[in-house]
């Protein structure tokens, strides 16, 4: 490796000219690359609910409904707004109370229950459903939905999950620019305090700025990404390989003492060092984004290939433009030299191995009540209800229920061709379900007293296209409640009383298969992070003890971590509870494996048990603070500043991890191993005096 070194300190110049070159396409390209807004897309295609979603786009050319709340509004202007919303690019059909009686249908032939549900007369209002040409996630359909806004703005209120993924692209186009500055920001105050020199942090900083760039630029391979892997990438990307830079900075300024002052040399000795160091703590990192691809909830696949490629390309920069940067700009690095500001904390290390035995009985008092909260962490599956009031979707969603009293919209998708008689029978059943309000089918709306041919042919077409029909059903329950999940199962077995082939879809029934389907994942996810990890481990220090000891004690942190959420009475969005363990576990195993290198090379070197243990905490406590530092850095301003639920509750559950995860390595490893110190010896190889 040492010519490998040798081969980056020569070719310092080329190689930052190809870097910032290498730029431009990334630069495009990330720009070029679709970001996807709809979370419940990510749901596999086999299961019903989206085969359902695929009939709805290509049966009837469309794929949401939204409904829009019209206040103050007469008839006439509700009718000059419908042809204006109808006209609409990504609007397919527009249905409301006018729709039906501006045909030539006496009024009193119309059910009381439909001009009802279209109708609030106490609070002014009216209802009109749209239905898009495409996906509540398209970008035709989010387009569409932010001219609707504007139309009647103070008036006009667009609900269902098309407004909220719409809410949520405005918000994450606008906020995430100001993520990376306050992660960035943040990280260069940490490092300013812990290192000598402040030129080195802002180069380190513009070296990851880089490696985040290409990771973004690449991300075409997978054709879109999800708005979750776009603001948390860059974030945890640049908190997870700020340590390389800080590794190789330590390492080259220990080289430099080594050979008399001589950089060139002492950076390509750093490189080979650096490489040799971060290529084992990375690949544990790379396998715990690499376990999210299990998840059969596919956003788990979409952020862990992106970041595990952003942890590769981190290093890769880490060993071959920062040490470029750092040699070009070296006269600069000397003058802003400055004293360290961080405390000696060598002291507490003797303190620490002396009171083990204190430690392991904090630790295993504390495991009880951390595992129970670890296990009875309260999740939230309904997205639209954690937007923030400011939104016009949560304005819209909460008028709706207040106004209407509807929650969940259901749509059925039935044969074309089935019996009216049966289709207004299985309506019937379903209306008499706890907490329907109203469900509609083409036959149901008529009535037997209306024929069909007297329909026009454009209100047809809403209900009924190709081999399918179309019915709706409005819940006055919630999205992701237990109320409306034991209301979907008993309309599907309504439904499949009429029919096997008839289908249950909409956000609820998405939802509902999402809780069932996560709940799988994050039991997969973990058991495969854990045992890819344990097995990194025990080929990295060809131990069978120590995988079980460093993994133990981080997942440790991650039950306190975890289970904090419990007693403070914070309900978190369900993605948390299955990536976080896996992220903090691969993250900041890091620390654990910095500590156990310098423990094994003092055993083999012939010291006794407790100096080995206590030179190694002293000789790594320092790193691992530093680390720790950046990685709440990056994370916690994010979570502070962020409106957007999801994004805010991730960060700073990963700041919070960070922090306990410093603080179980430093007092909690050590113990181990002052603990297991022989067996770890006796199961372990090169633990013994050379």
């Amino acid at each position: 490796m040492i010519k490998f070194g040798k081969g980056v300190v020569k070719c310092r110049v080329l190689i930052l000219i190809v870097a910032f070159i290498l730029l431009i396409p990334s630069a495009i390209s990330f720009i070029n690359t679709r970001i996807n807004f709809d979370i419940l897309s990510y749901l596999p295609s086999e299961i019903e609910t989206m085969k359902g979603q695929d009939i709805m786009v290509e049966e009837f050319g469309s794929g949401a409904i939204s409904f829009i709340i019209l206040e103050n509004m007469d008839d006439r202007d509700v009718e000059t707004l419908e042809e204006e919303i109808s006209g609409l690019e990504g609007v397919k059909d527009t249905l409301w109370y006018g729709s039906v009686t501006s045909l030539s249908v006496p009024r009193e032939a119309l059910p009381d229950k439909l001009y009802d549900f279209f109708n609030n007369k106490d609070a002014n209002s009216q209802l009109m459903a749209v239905i898009f040409s495409d996906t509540m996630g398209a970008d035709e359909t989010m387009d569409a939905i932010d001219k609707m806004n504007k139309m009647v703005e103070g008036h006009c209120f667009v609900s269902g999950m098309g407004a909220v993924n719409t809410d949520t692209k405005n918000m994450i186009m606008q906020q995430t620019p100001i993520y990376i500055g306050i992660a960035v920001l943040l990280c260069f105050l940490v490092m300013a305090i812990t290192m000598d020199s402040v030129l080195a942090p802002v180069l380190f900083l513009f070296g990851i700025g880089m490696a985040i760039v290409y990771n973004l630029g690449t991300n075409f391979i997978q054709g879109e990404i999800s708005y979750l892997t776009l603001t948390l990438s860059a974030v945890l990307q640049l908190a997870v390989t700020l340590d390389y830079s800080i590794f190789l900075w330590h390492s080259y300024q220990e080289q430099i003492q080594r050979f008399d002052g001589d950089k060139k040399r002492a950076m390509a000795h750093a490189i080979s060092h650096t490489l040799a160091s971060v290529t084992g703590s990375s690949i544990t990192t790379v396998a715990g984004f690499l376990a999210l691809c299990f998840m059969t909830f596919t956003l788990g696949l979409d952020l862990g290939v992106v970041m595990a490629k952003g942890v590769v390309i981190g290093v890769i920069g880490c060993v071959t433009i920062l040490p470029s940067m750092i040699l070009v700009c070296d006269k600069g690095i000397e003058k802003t030299r400055h004293k360290v500001l961080m405390p000696n904390l060598s002291k507490i290390c003797n303190g620490i191995t002396k009171h083990y035995r204190l430690i392991l009985v904090i630790f295993l008092i504390i495991l009880v009540p951390a595992l129970y909260g670890y296990t009875h962490t309260n999740v939230y599956y309904d997205l639209a209800s954690a937007m923030p009031d400011s939104t016009l979707s949560k304005q819209a969603n909460d008028k709706l229920k207040e106004q209407y009293n509807m929650g969940a919209t259901h749509i059925i998708l039935a044969p074309s061709d089935m019996p009216a008689r049966d289709s207004r029978n299985m309506m019937t059943d379903i209306d008499k379900v706890d907490g329907v309000k109203m469900a509609a089918s083409f036959d149901s709306i008529l009535g037997p007293a209306i024929p069909e041919e007297f329909v026009p042919d454009d209100l047809k077409d809403v209900f009924k296209n190709g081999e399918y029909q179309m019915m709706l059903i409005s819940s006055e329950y919630d999205t992701a409640s237990d109320e409306v999940n034991a209301q979907v199962d008993e309309i599907n077995r309504i439904v499949h009383t009429y029919g096997e082939n008839i289908m249950l879809i909409g956000e609820a029934p998405c939802t509902k298969d999402l809780i069932t389907i996560t709940d799988e994942d994050f039991k997969r996810v973990s058991t495969v992070s854990i045992g890819a990890i344990f097995l990194i481990i025990l080929l990295v220090f060809k131990s069978i003890s120590l995988p079980a000891v460093l993994v133990m004690v981080i997942e440790f942190a991650i039950f306190v971590n975890m289970g904090l959420t419990t007693y403070t009475g914070t309900v978190i969005p369900f993605i948390a509870s299955v990536v976080i363990g896996t992220i903090q576990l691969g993250a900041t195993v890091d620390y654990a494996i910095l500590m156990t290198n310098k423990y094994k090379r003092n055993r083999s070197e012939g010291m006794e048990k407790q100096p080995a243990v206590a030179k190694a905490l002293g000789d790594s406590v320092m790193s691992i603070i530093v680390s720790a530092l950046c990685f709440f850095a990056a994370t916690f301003g994010v979570g502070a500043y962020s409106n957007i639920d999801m994004v805010s509750q991730l960060c700073i559950l990963l700041s919070r991890g960070a922090v306990i995860s410093m603080f179980v390595v430093i007092f909690v490893l050590p113990a181990m191993f002052m603990a297991f110190d022989k067996m770890i010896c006796v199961t372990s190889i090169g633990f013994r005096k050379k």
